[in-house]
């Protein structure tokens, strides 16, 4: 009877507050400070809950001191780390984070009332909307909490003003840790321009997070190109019906698209001490080209230009052949009989035979399409156009270890040159998985190149529309001038003290605290502050399907294997061999029908009872044929086969104007990456 009275009577003294407080703000617009404070304070201490009382405070912590009484449940006593609280500063309210909580004795009395003591972070101030307006948060604060000041656990509306995010492109991607009902919201147009990273140990949800964050990005923003750089071969199953997947199998990237440092990497397989043949090779790859060119002048029929000396460099993505570069070769060790430069021009011959007849660097010397493919190759990997498909997964565990270095600077480098030379039209975010691969804290280490590439994009290009997304495990191994671009940063649970002080380091508006909870933080959850949020927050990410987790092909497949499946040992000699690798001309690459032919004919030639690997040599004899003298090392340049004259009965295929226009931009973006 006596607990039903205390109730009433305070409900009536917190009516008899708020009613005097509307009243005397509508009769008074101007009602001062200390009137106003002095009625939200009746108002307060009308209510039933929890309290504690401000003892000591400084510009970035303070003390509160609170009771906890006997009997009290868990719920009224909400003194916690890690939870936010709440102080009343006048009419505003102060946030803090909880991050350390004491009793003032050394032990605790379960029967008896305990004080204790609770240090809070200050990360900002909620300002009290006036006139109608609504509350706003700002994380600078206009008055310090003063010694007796009130400090409770926040309300849900206060974390909703603290958390509100809004405009065209802020999507939800979870919910806040402290109070699941407050979405936790980014904006993508300021998560892409600033670029964003994405930290955790192996097994925490990063994957599945990343998959999440991919989703909203090609909702909300329509005109982003998504190239995933995937080295585990695992998010082809996430985006199932977004996506093209280029793998081993299918990846055509030919020699000449490479800068020379980047064709050095692999022919030298990674290796120092070949600056002779470095050097070689910067002389006689234009050589090449001009041949390469000469011919292509003469199969058009136009007037071939005078030899002279040549315009063209090692680094330009024109196309030429290996028989011209062998060939070139071939001639100076001619003109050097007896001379110093004869072993390394013997020693260079050898390595380029050996690399192109190697089945694993097919995707470079590949049997398909021949001549200039660029076109293709940008209009896949870059999905120009985007045929409803904006992403494309390059998978990487099939290349080979020593080139994964040289392919990742050609497309970081591609990205970043066709956003320029498209003047913004094309954007492309570049999704760097176990991004310590390629750019790694030790500048002696990694590929200069690739990091000198997804540097340049990180510095330079938000201003031209290519955006850069860092994943890794390890943030201590990473360079930090490519981390510190990364504006917006979603760190899920890091065990290791280095990767959490580079992660506090990163932290540059308040809650740094937050930052110690990284080593204990659930599956799916993370600190995640930046541009593309207002104030940091501790978030959870909202759950997918299961056919939408990244990897769910093996975890589908170890599931049919529990259930008596036979894996055929076969297939899987087959695939380490790269025995399953398509023909180039069979992809969205084919740049003829001459190549589109030959492959008919190959796959017409098939015995019926073929054995595992005929297939493979079928091709790998036809891209040896004097047909393909563009890539067999010992044909001659000048004996290729003319391409096979169209039949004047076959009706020449009309293109819409759409398609012809399209053709007519990426042609003119060609020739301006070539002209640099």
């Amino acid at each position: 009877m006596n607990f039903d009275s205390n109730t009433q009577q305070r409900a009536d003294l917190a009516s008899s507050a708020s009613e005097k407080l509307e009243t005397q703000t509508a009769e008074n617009q101007f009602l001062t400070p200390e009137m106003e404070a002095e009625l939200v304070e009746e108002r307060e201490f009308s209510r039933a809950r929890t309290r504690g009382f401000i003892t000591k405070a400084d510009g970035e912590y303070a003390l509160v001191s609170a009771e906890v009484a006997k009997g009290s449940s868990d719920k009224e006593n909400y003194w916690t780390v890690g939870q936010l609280i709440t102080v009343k500063v006048g009419t505003n309210r102060v946030v803090g984070l909880a991050c350390d909580v004491r009793t003032l004795k050394e032990s605790w009395v379960h029967d008896d009332v305990n004080r204790i003591e609770v240090k809070i972070e200050l990360v900002g101030e909620i300002i009290a909307g006036r006139n109608g307006t609504p509350d706003r948060f700002s994380s600078g604060i206009s008055n310090y909490p003063q010694m007796g000041c009130v400090a409770h656990r926040i309300r849900s509306s206060d974390l909703a003003v603290i958390y509100e995010n809004s405009g065209e492109s802020v999507v939800k991607v979870g919910e806040l840790t402290q109070d699941s009902s407050v979405d936790a919201k980014i904006d993508v147009d300021k998560l892409l321009s600033r670029h964003f990273a994405v930290v955790g140990t192996t097994g925490v949800g990063k994957s599945t997070s990343v998959t999440l964050l991919m989703r909203k990005v090609i909702a909300a923003r329509k005109d982003v190109r998504i190239l995933m750089l995937d080295p585990h071969n695992e998010f082809s199953t996430a985006f199932r019906d977004h996506s093209v997947v280029v793998d081993s199998s299918n990846l055509l990237l030919p020699f000449w698209l490479f800068k020379l440092d980047e064709f050095a990497e692999v022919v030298f397989r990674g290796q120092e001490g070949f600056d002779s043949e470095l050097e070689l090779l910067r002389d006689l790859i234009p050589v090449a080209k001009e041949q390469y060119r000469a011919d292509s002048e003469k199969k058009g029929g136009g007037l071939v230009r005078k030899q002279g000396k040549s315009n063209l460099t090692a680094d330009m993505p024109i196309p030429y052949r290996l028989p011209d570069l062998l060939k070139a070769i071939d001639d100076r060790l001619g003109l050097l009989e007896g001379k110093a430069e004869k072993p390394h021009l013997r020693s260079l011959q050898y390595r380029l035979e050996s690399i192109s007849s190697d089945p694993r660097f097919r995707f470079m010397f590949d049997p398909g399409p021949g001549g200039d493919i660029m076109e293709s190759i940008i209009s896949k990997i870059f999905r120009v156009p985007m045929e409803n498909k904006p992403i494309c997964v390059l998978e990487m565990s099939g290349l080979p270890t020593e080139v994964v270095n040289s392919v990742v600077s050609v497309l970081s480098r591609l990205a970043f040159e066709i956003a320029i030379n498209s003047d913004g039209g094309i954007q492309t975010l570049v999704v760097c998985e176990e991004a310590h691969r390629y750019i790694p804290a030790d500048s002696s280490a990694g590929f200069w190149p690739t990091r000198q590439a997804i540097a340049r994009i990180a510095k330079e290009g938000r201003k031209y529309g290519v955006y850069l997304s860092i994943i890794t495990q390890r943030p201590g191994e990473l360079d930090p001038t490519i981390l510190s671009q990364c504006n917006t940063l979603f760190a899920m649970r890091l065990g290791n003290q280095r990767d959490q002080e580079i992660i506090r380091g990163a932290v540059t508006n308040g809650a740094k605290s937050t930052i110690s909870f990284l080593s204990s933080i659930a599956n799916r959850e993370c600190i995640a502050f930046g541009e593309a949020l207002n104030t940091p927050m501790r978030m959870t990410f909202e759950t997918m399907r299961a056919e939408d987790l990244p990897g769910a092909h093996i975890y589908e497949r170890q599931a049919q294997v529990k259930e008596g499946l036979e894996v055929s040992l076969s297939s899987v000699m087959r695939r380490m061999r790269q025995e399953d690798r398509k023909a180039g001309s069979q992809e969205t690459y084919a740049g003829g029908e001459e190549n589109a032919s030959q492959m008919q004919e190959i796959t017409k030639a098939k015995a019926p009872g073929l054995q595992p690997g005929d297939e493979i040599n079928s091709i790998l004899n036809a891209a040896y044929s004097p047909n393909n003298g563009s890539l067999n090392p010992q044909a001659s340049a000048q004996g290729s086969t003319p391409p096979p004259t169209r039949k004047p009965t076959e009706p020449v295929p009309q293109q819409s104007d759409a398609a012809k226009e399209r053709r007519a931009g990426v042609n003119n973006l060609i020739k301006s990456l070539r002209s640099g």
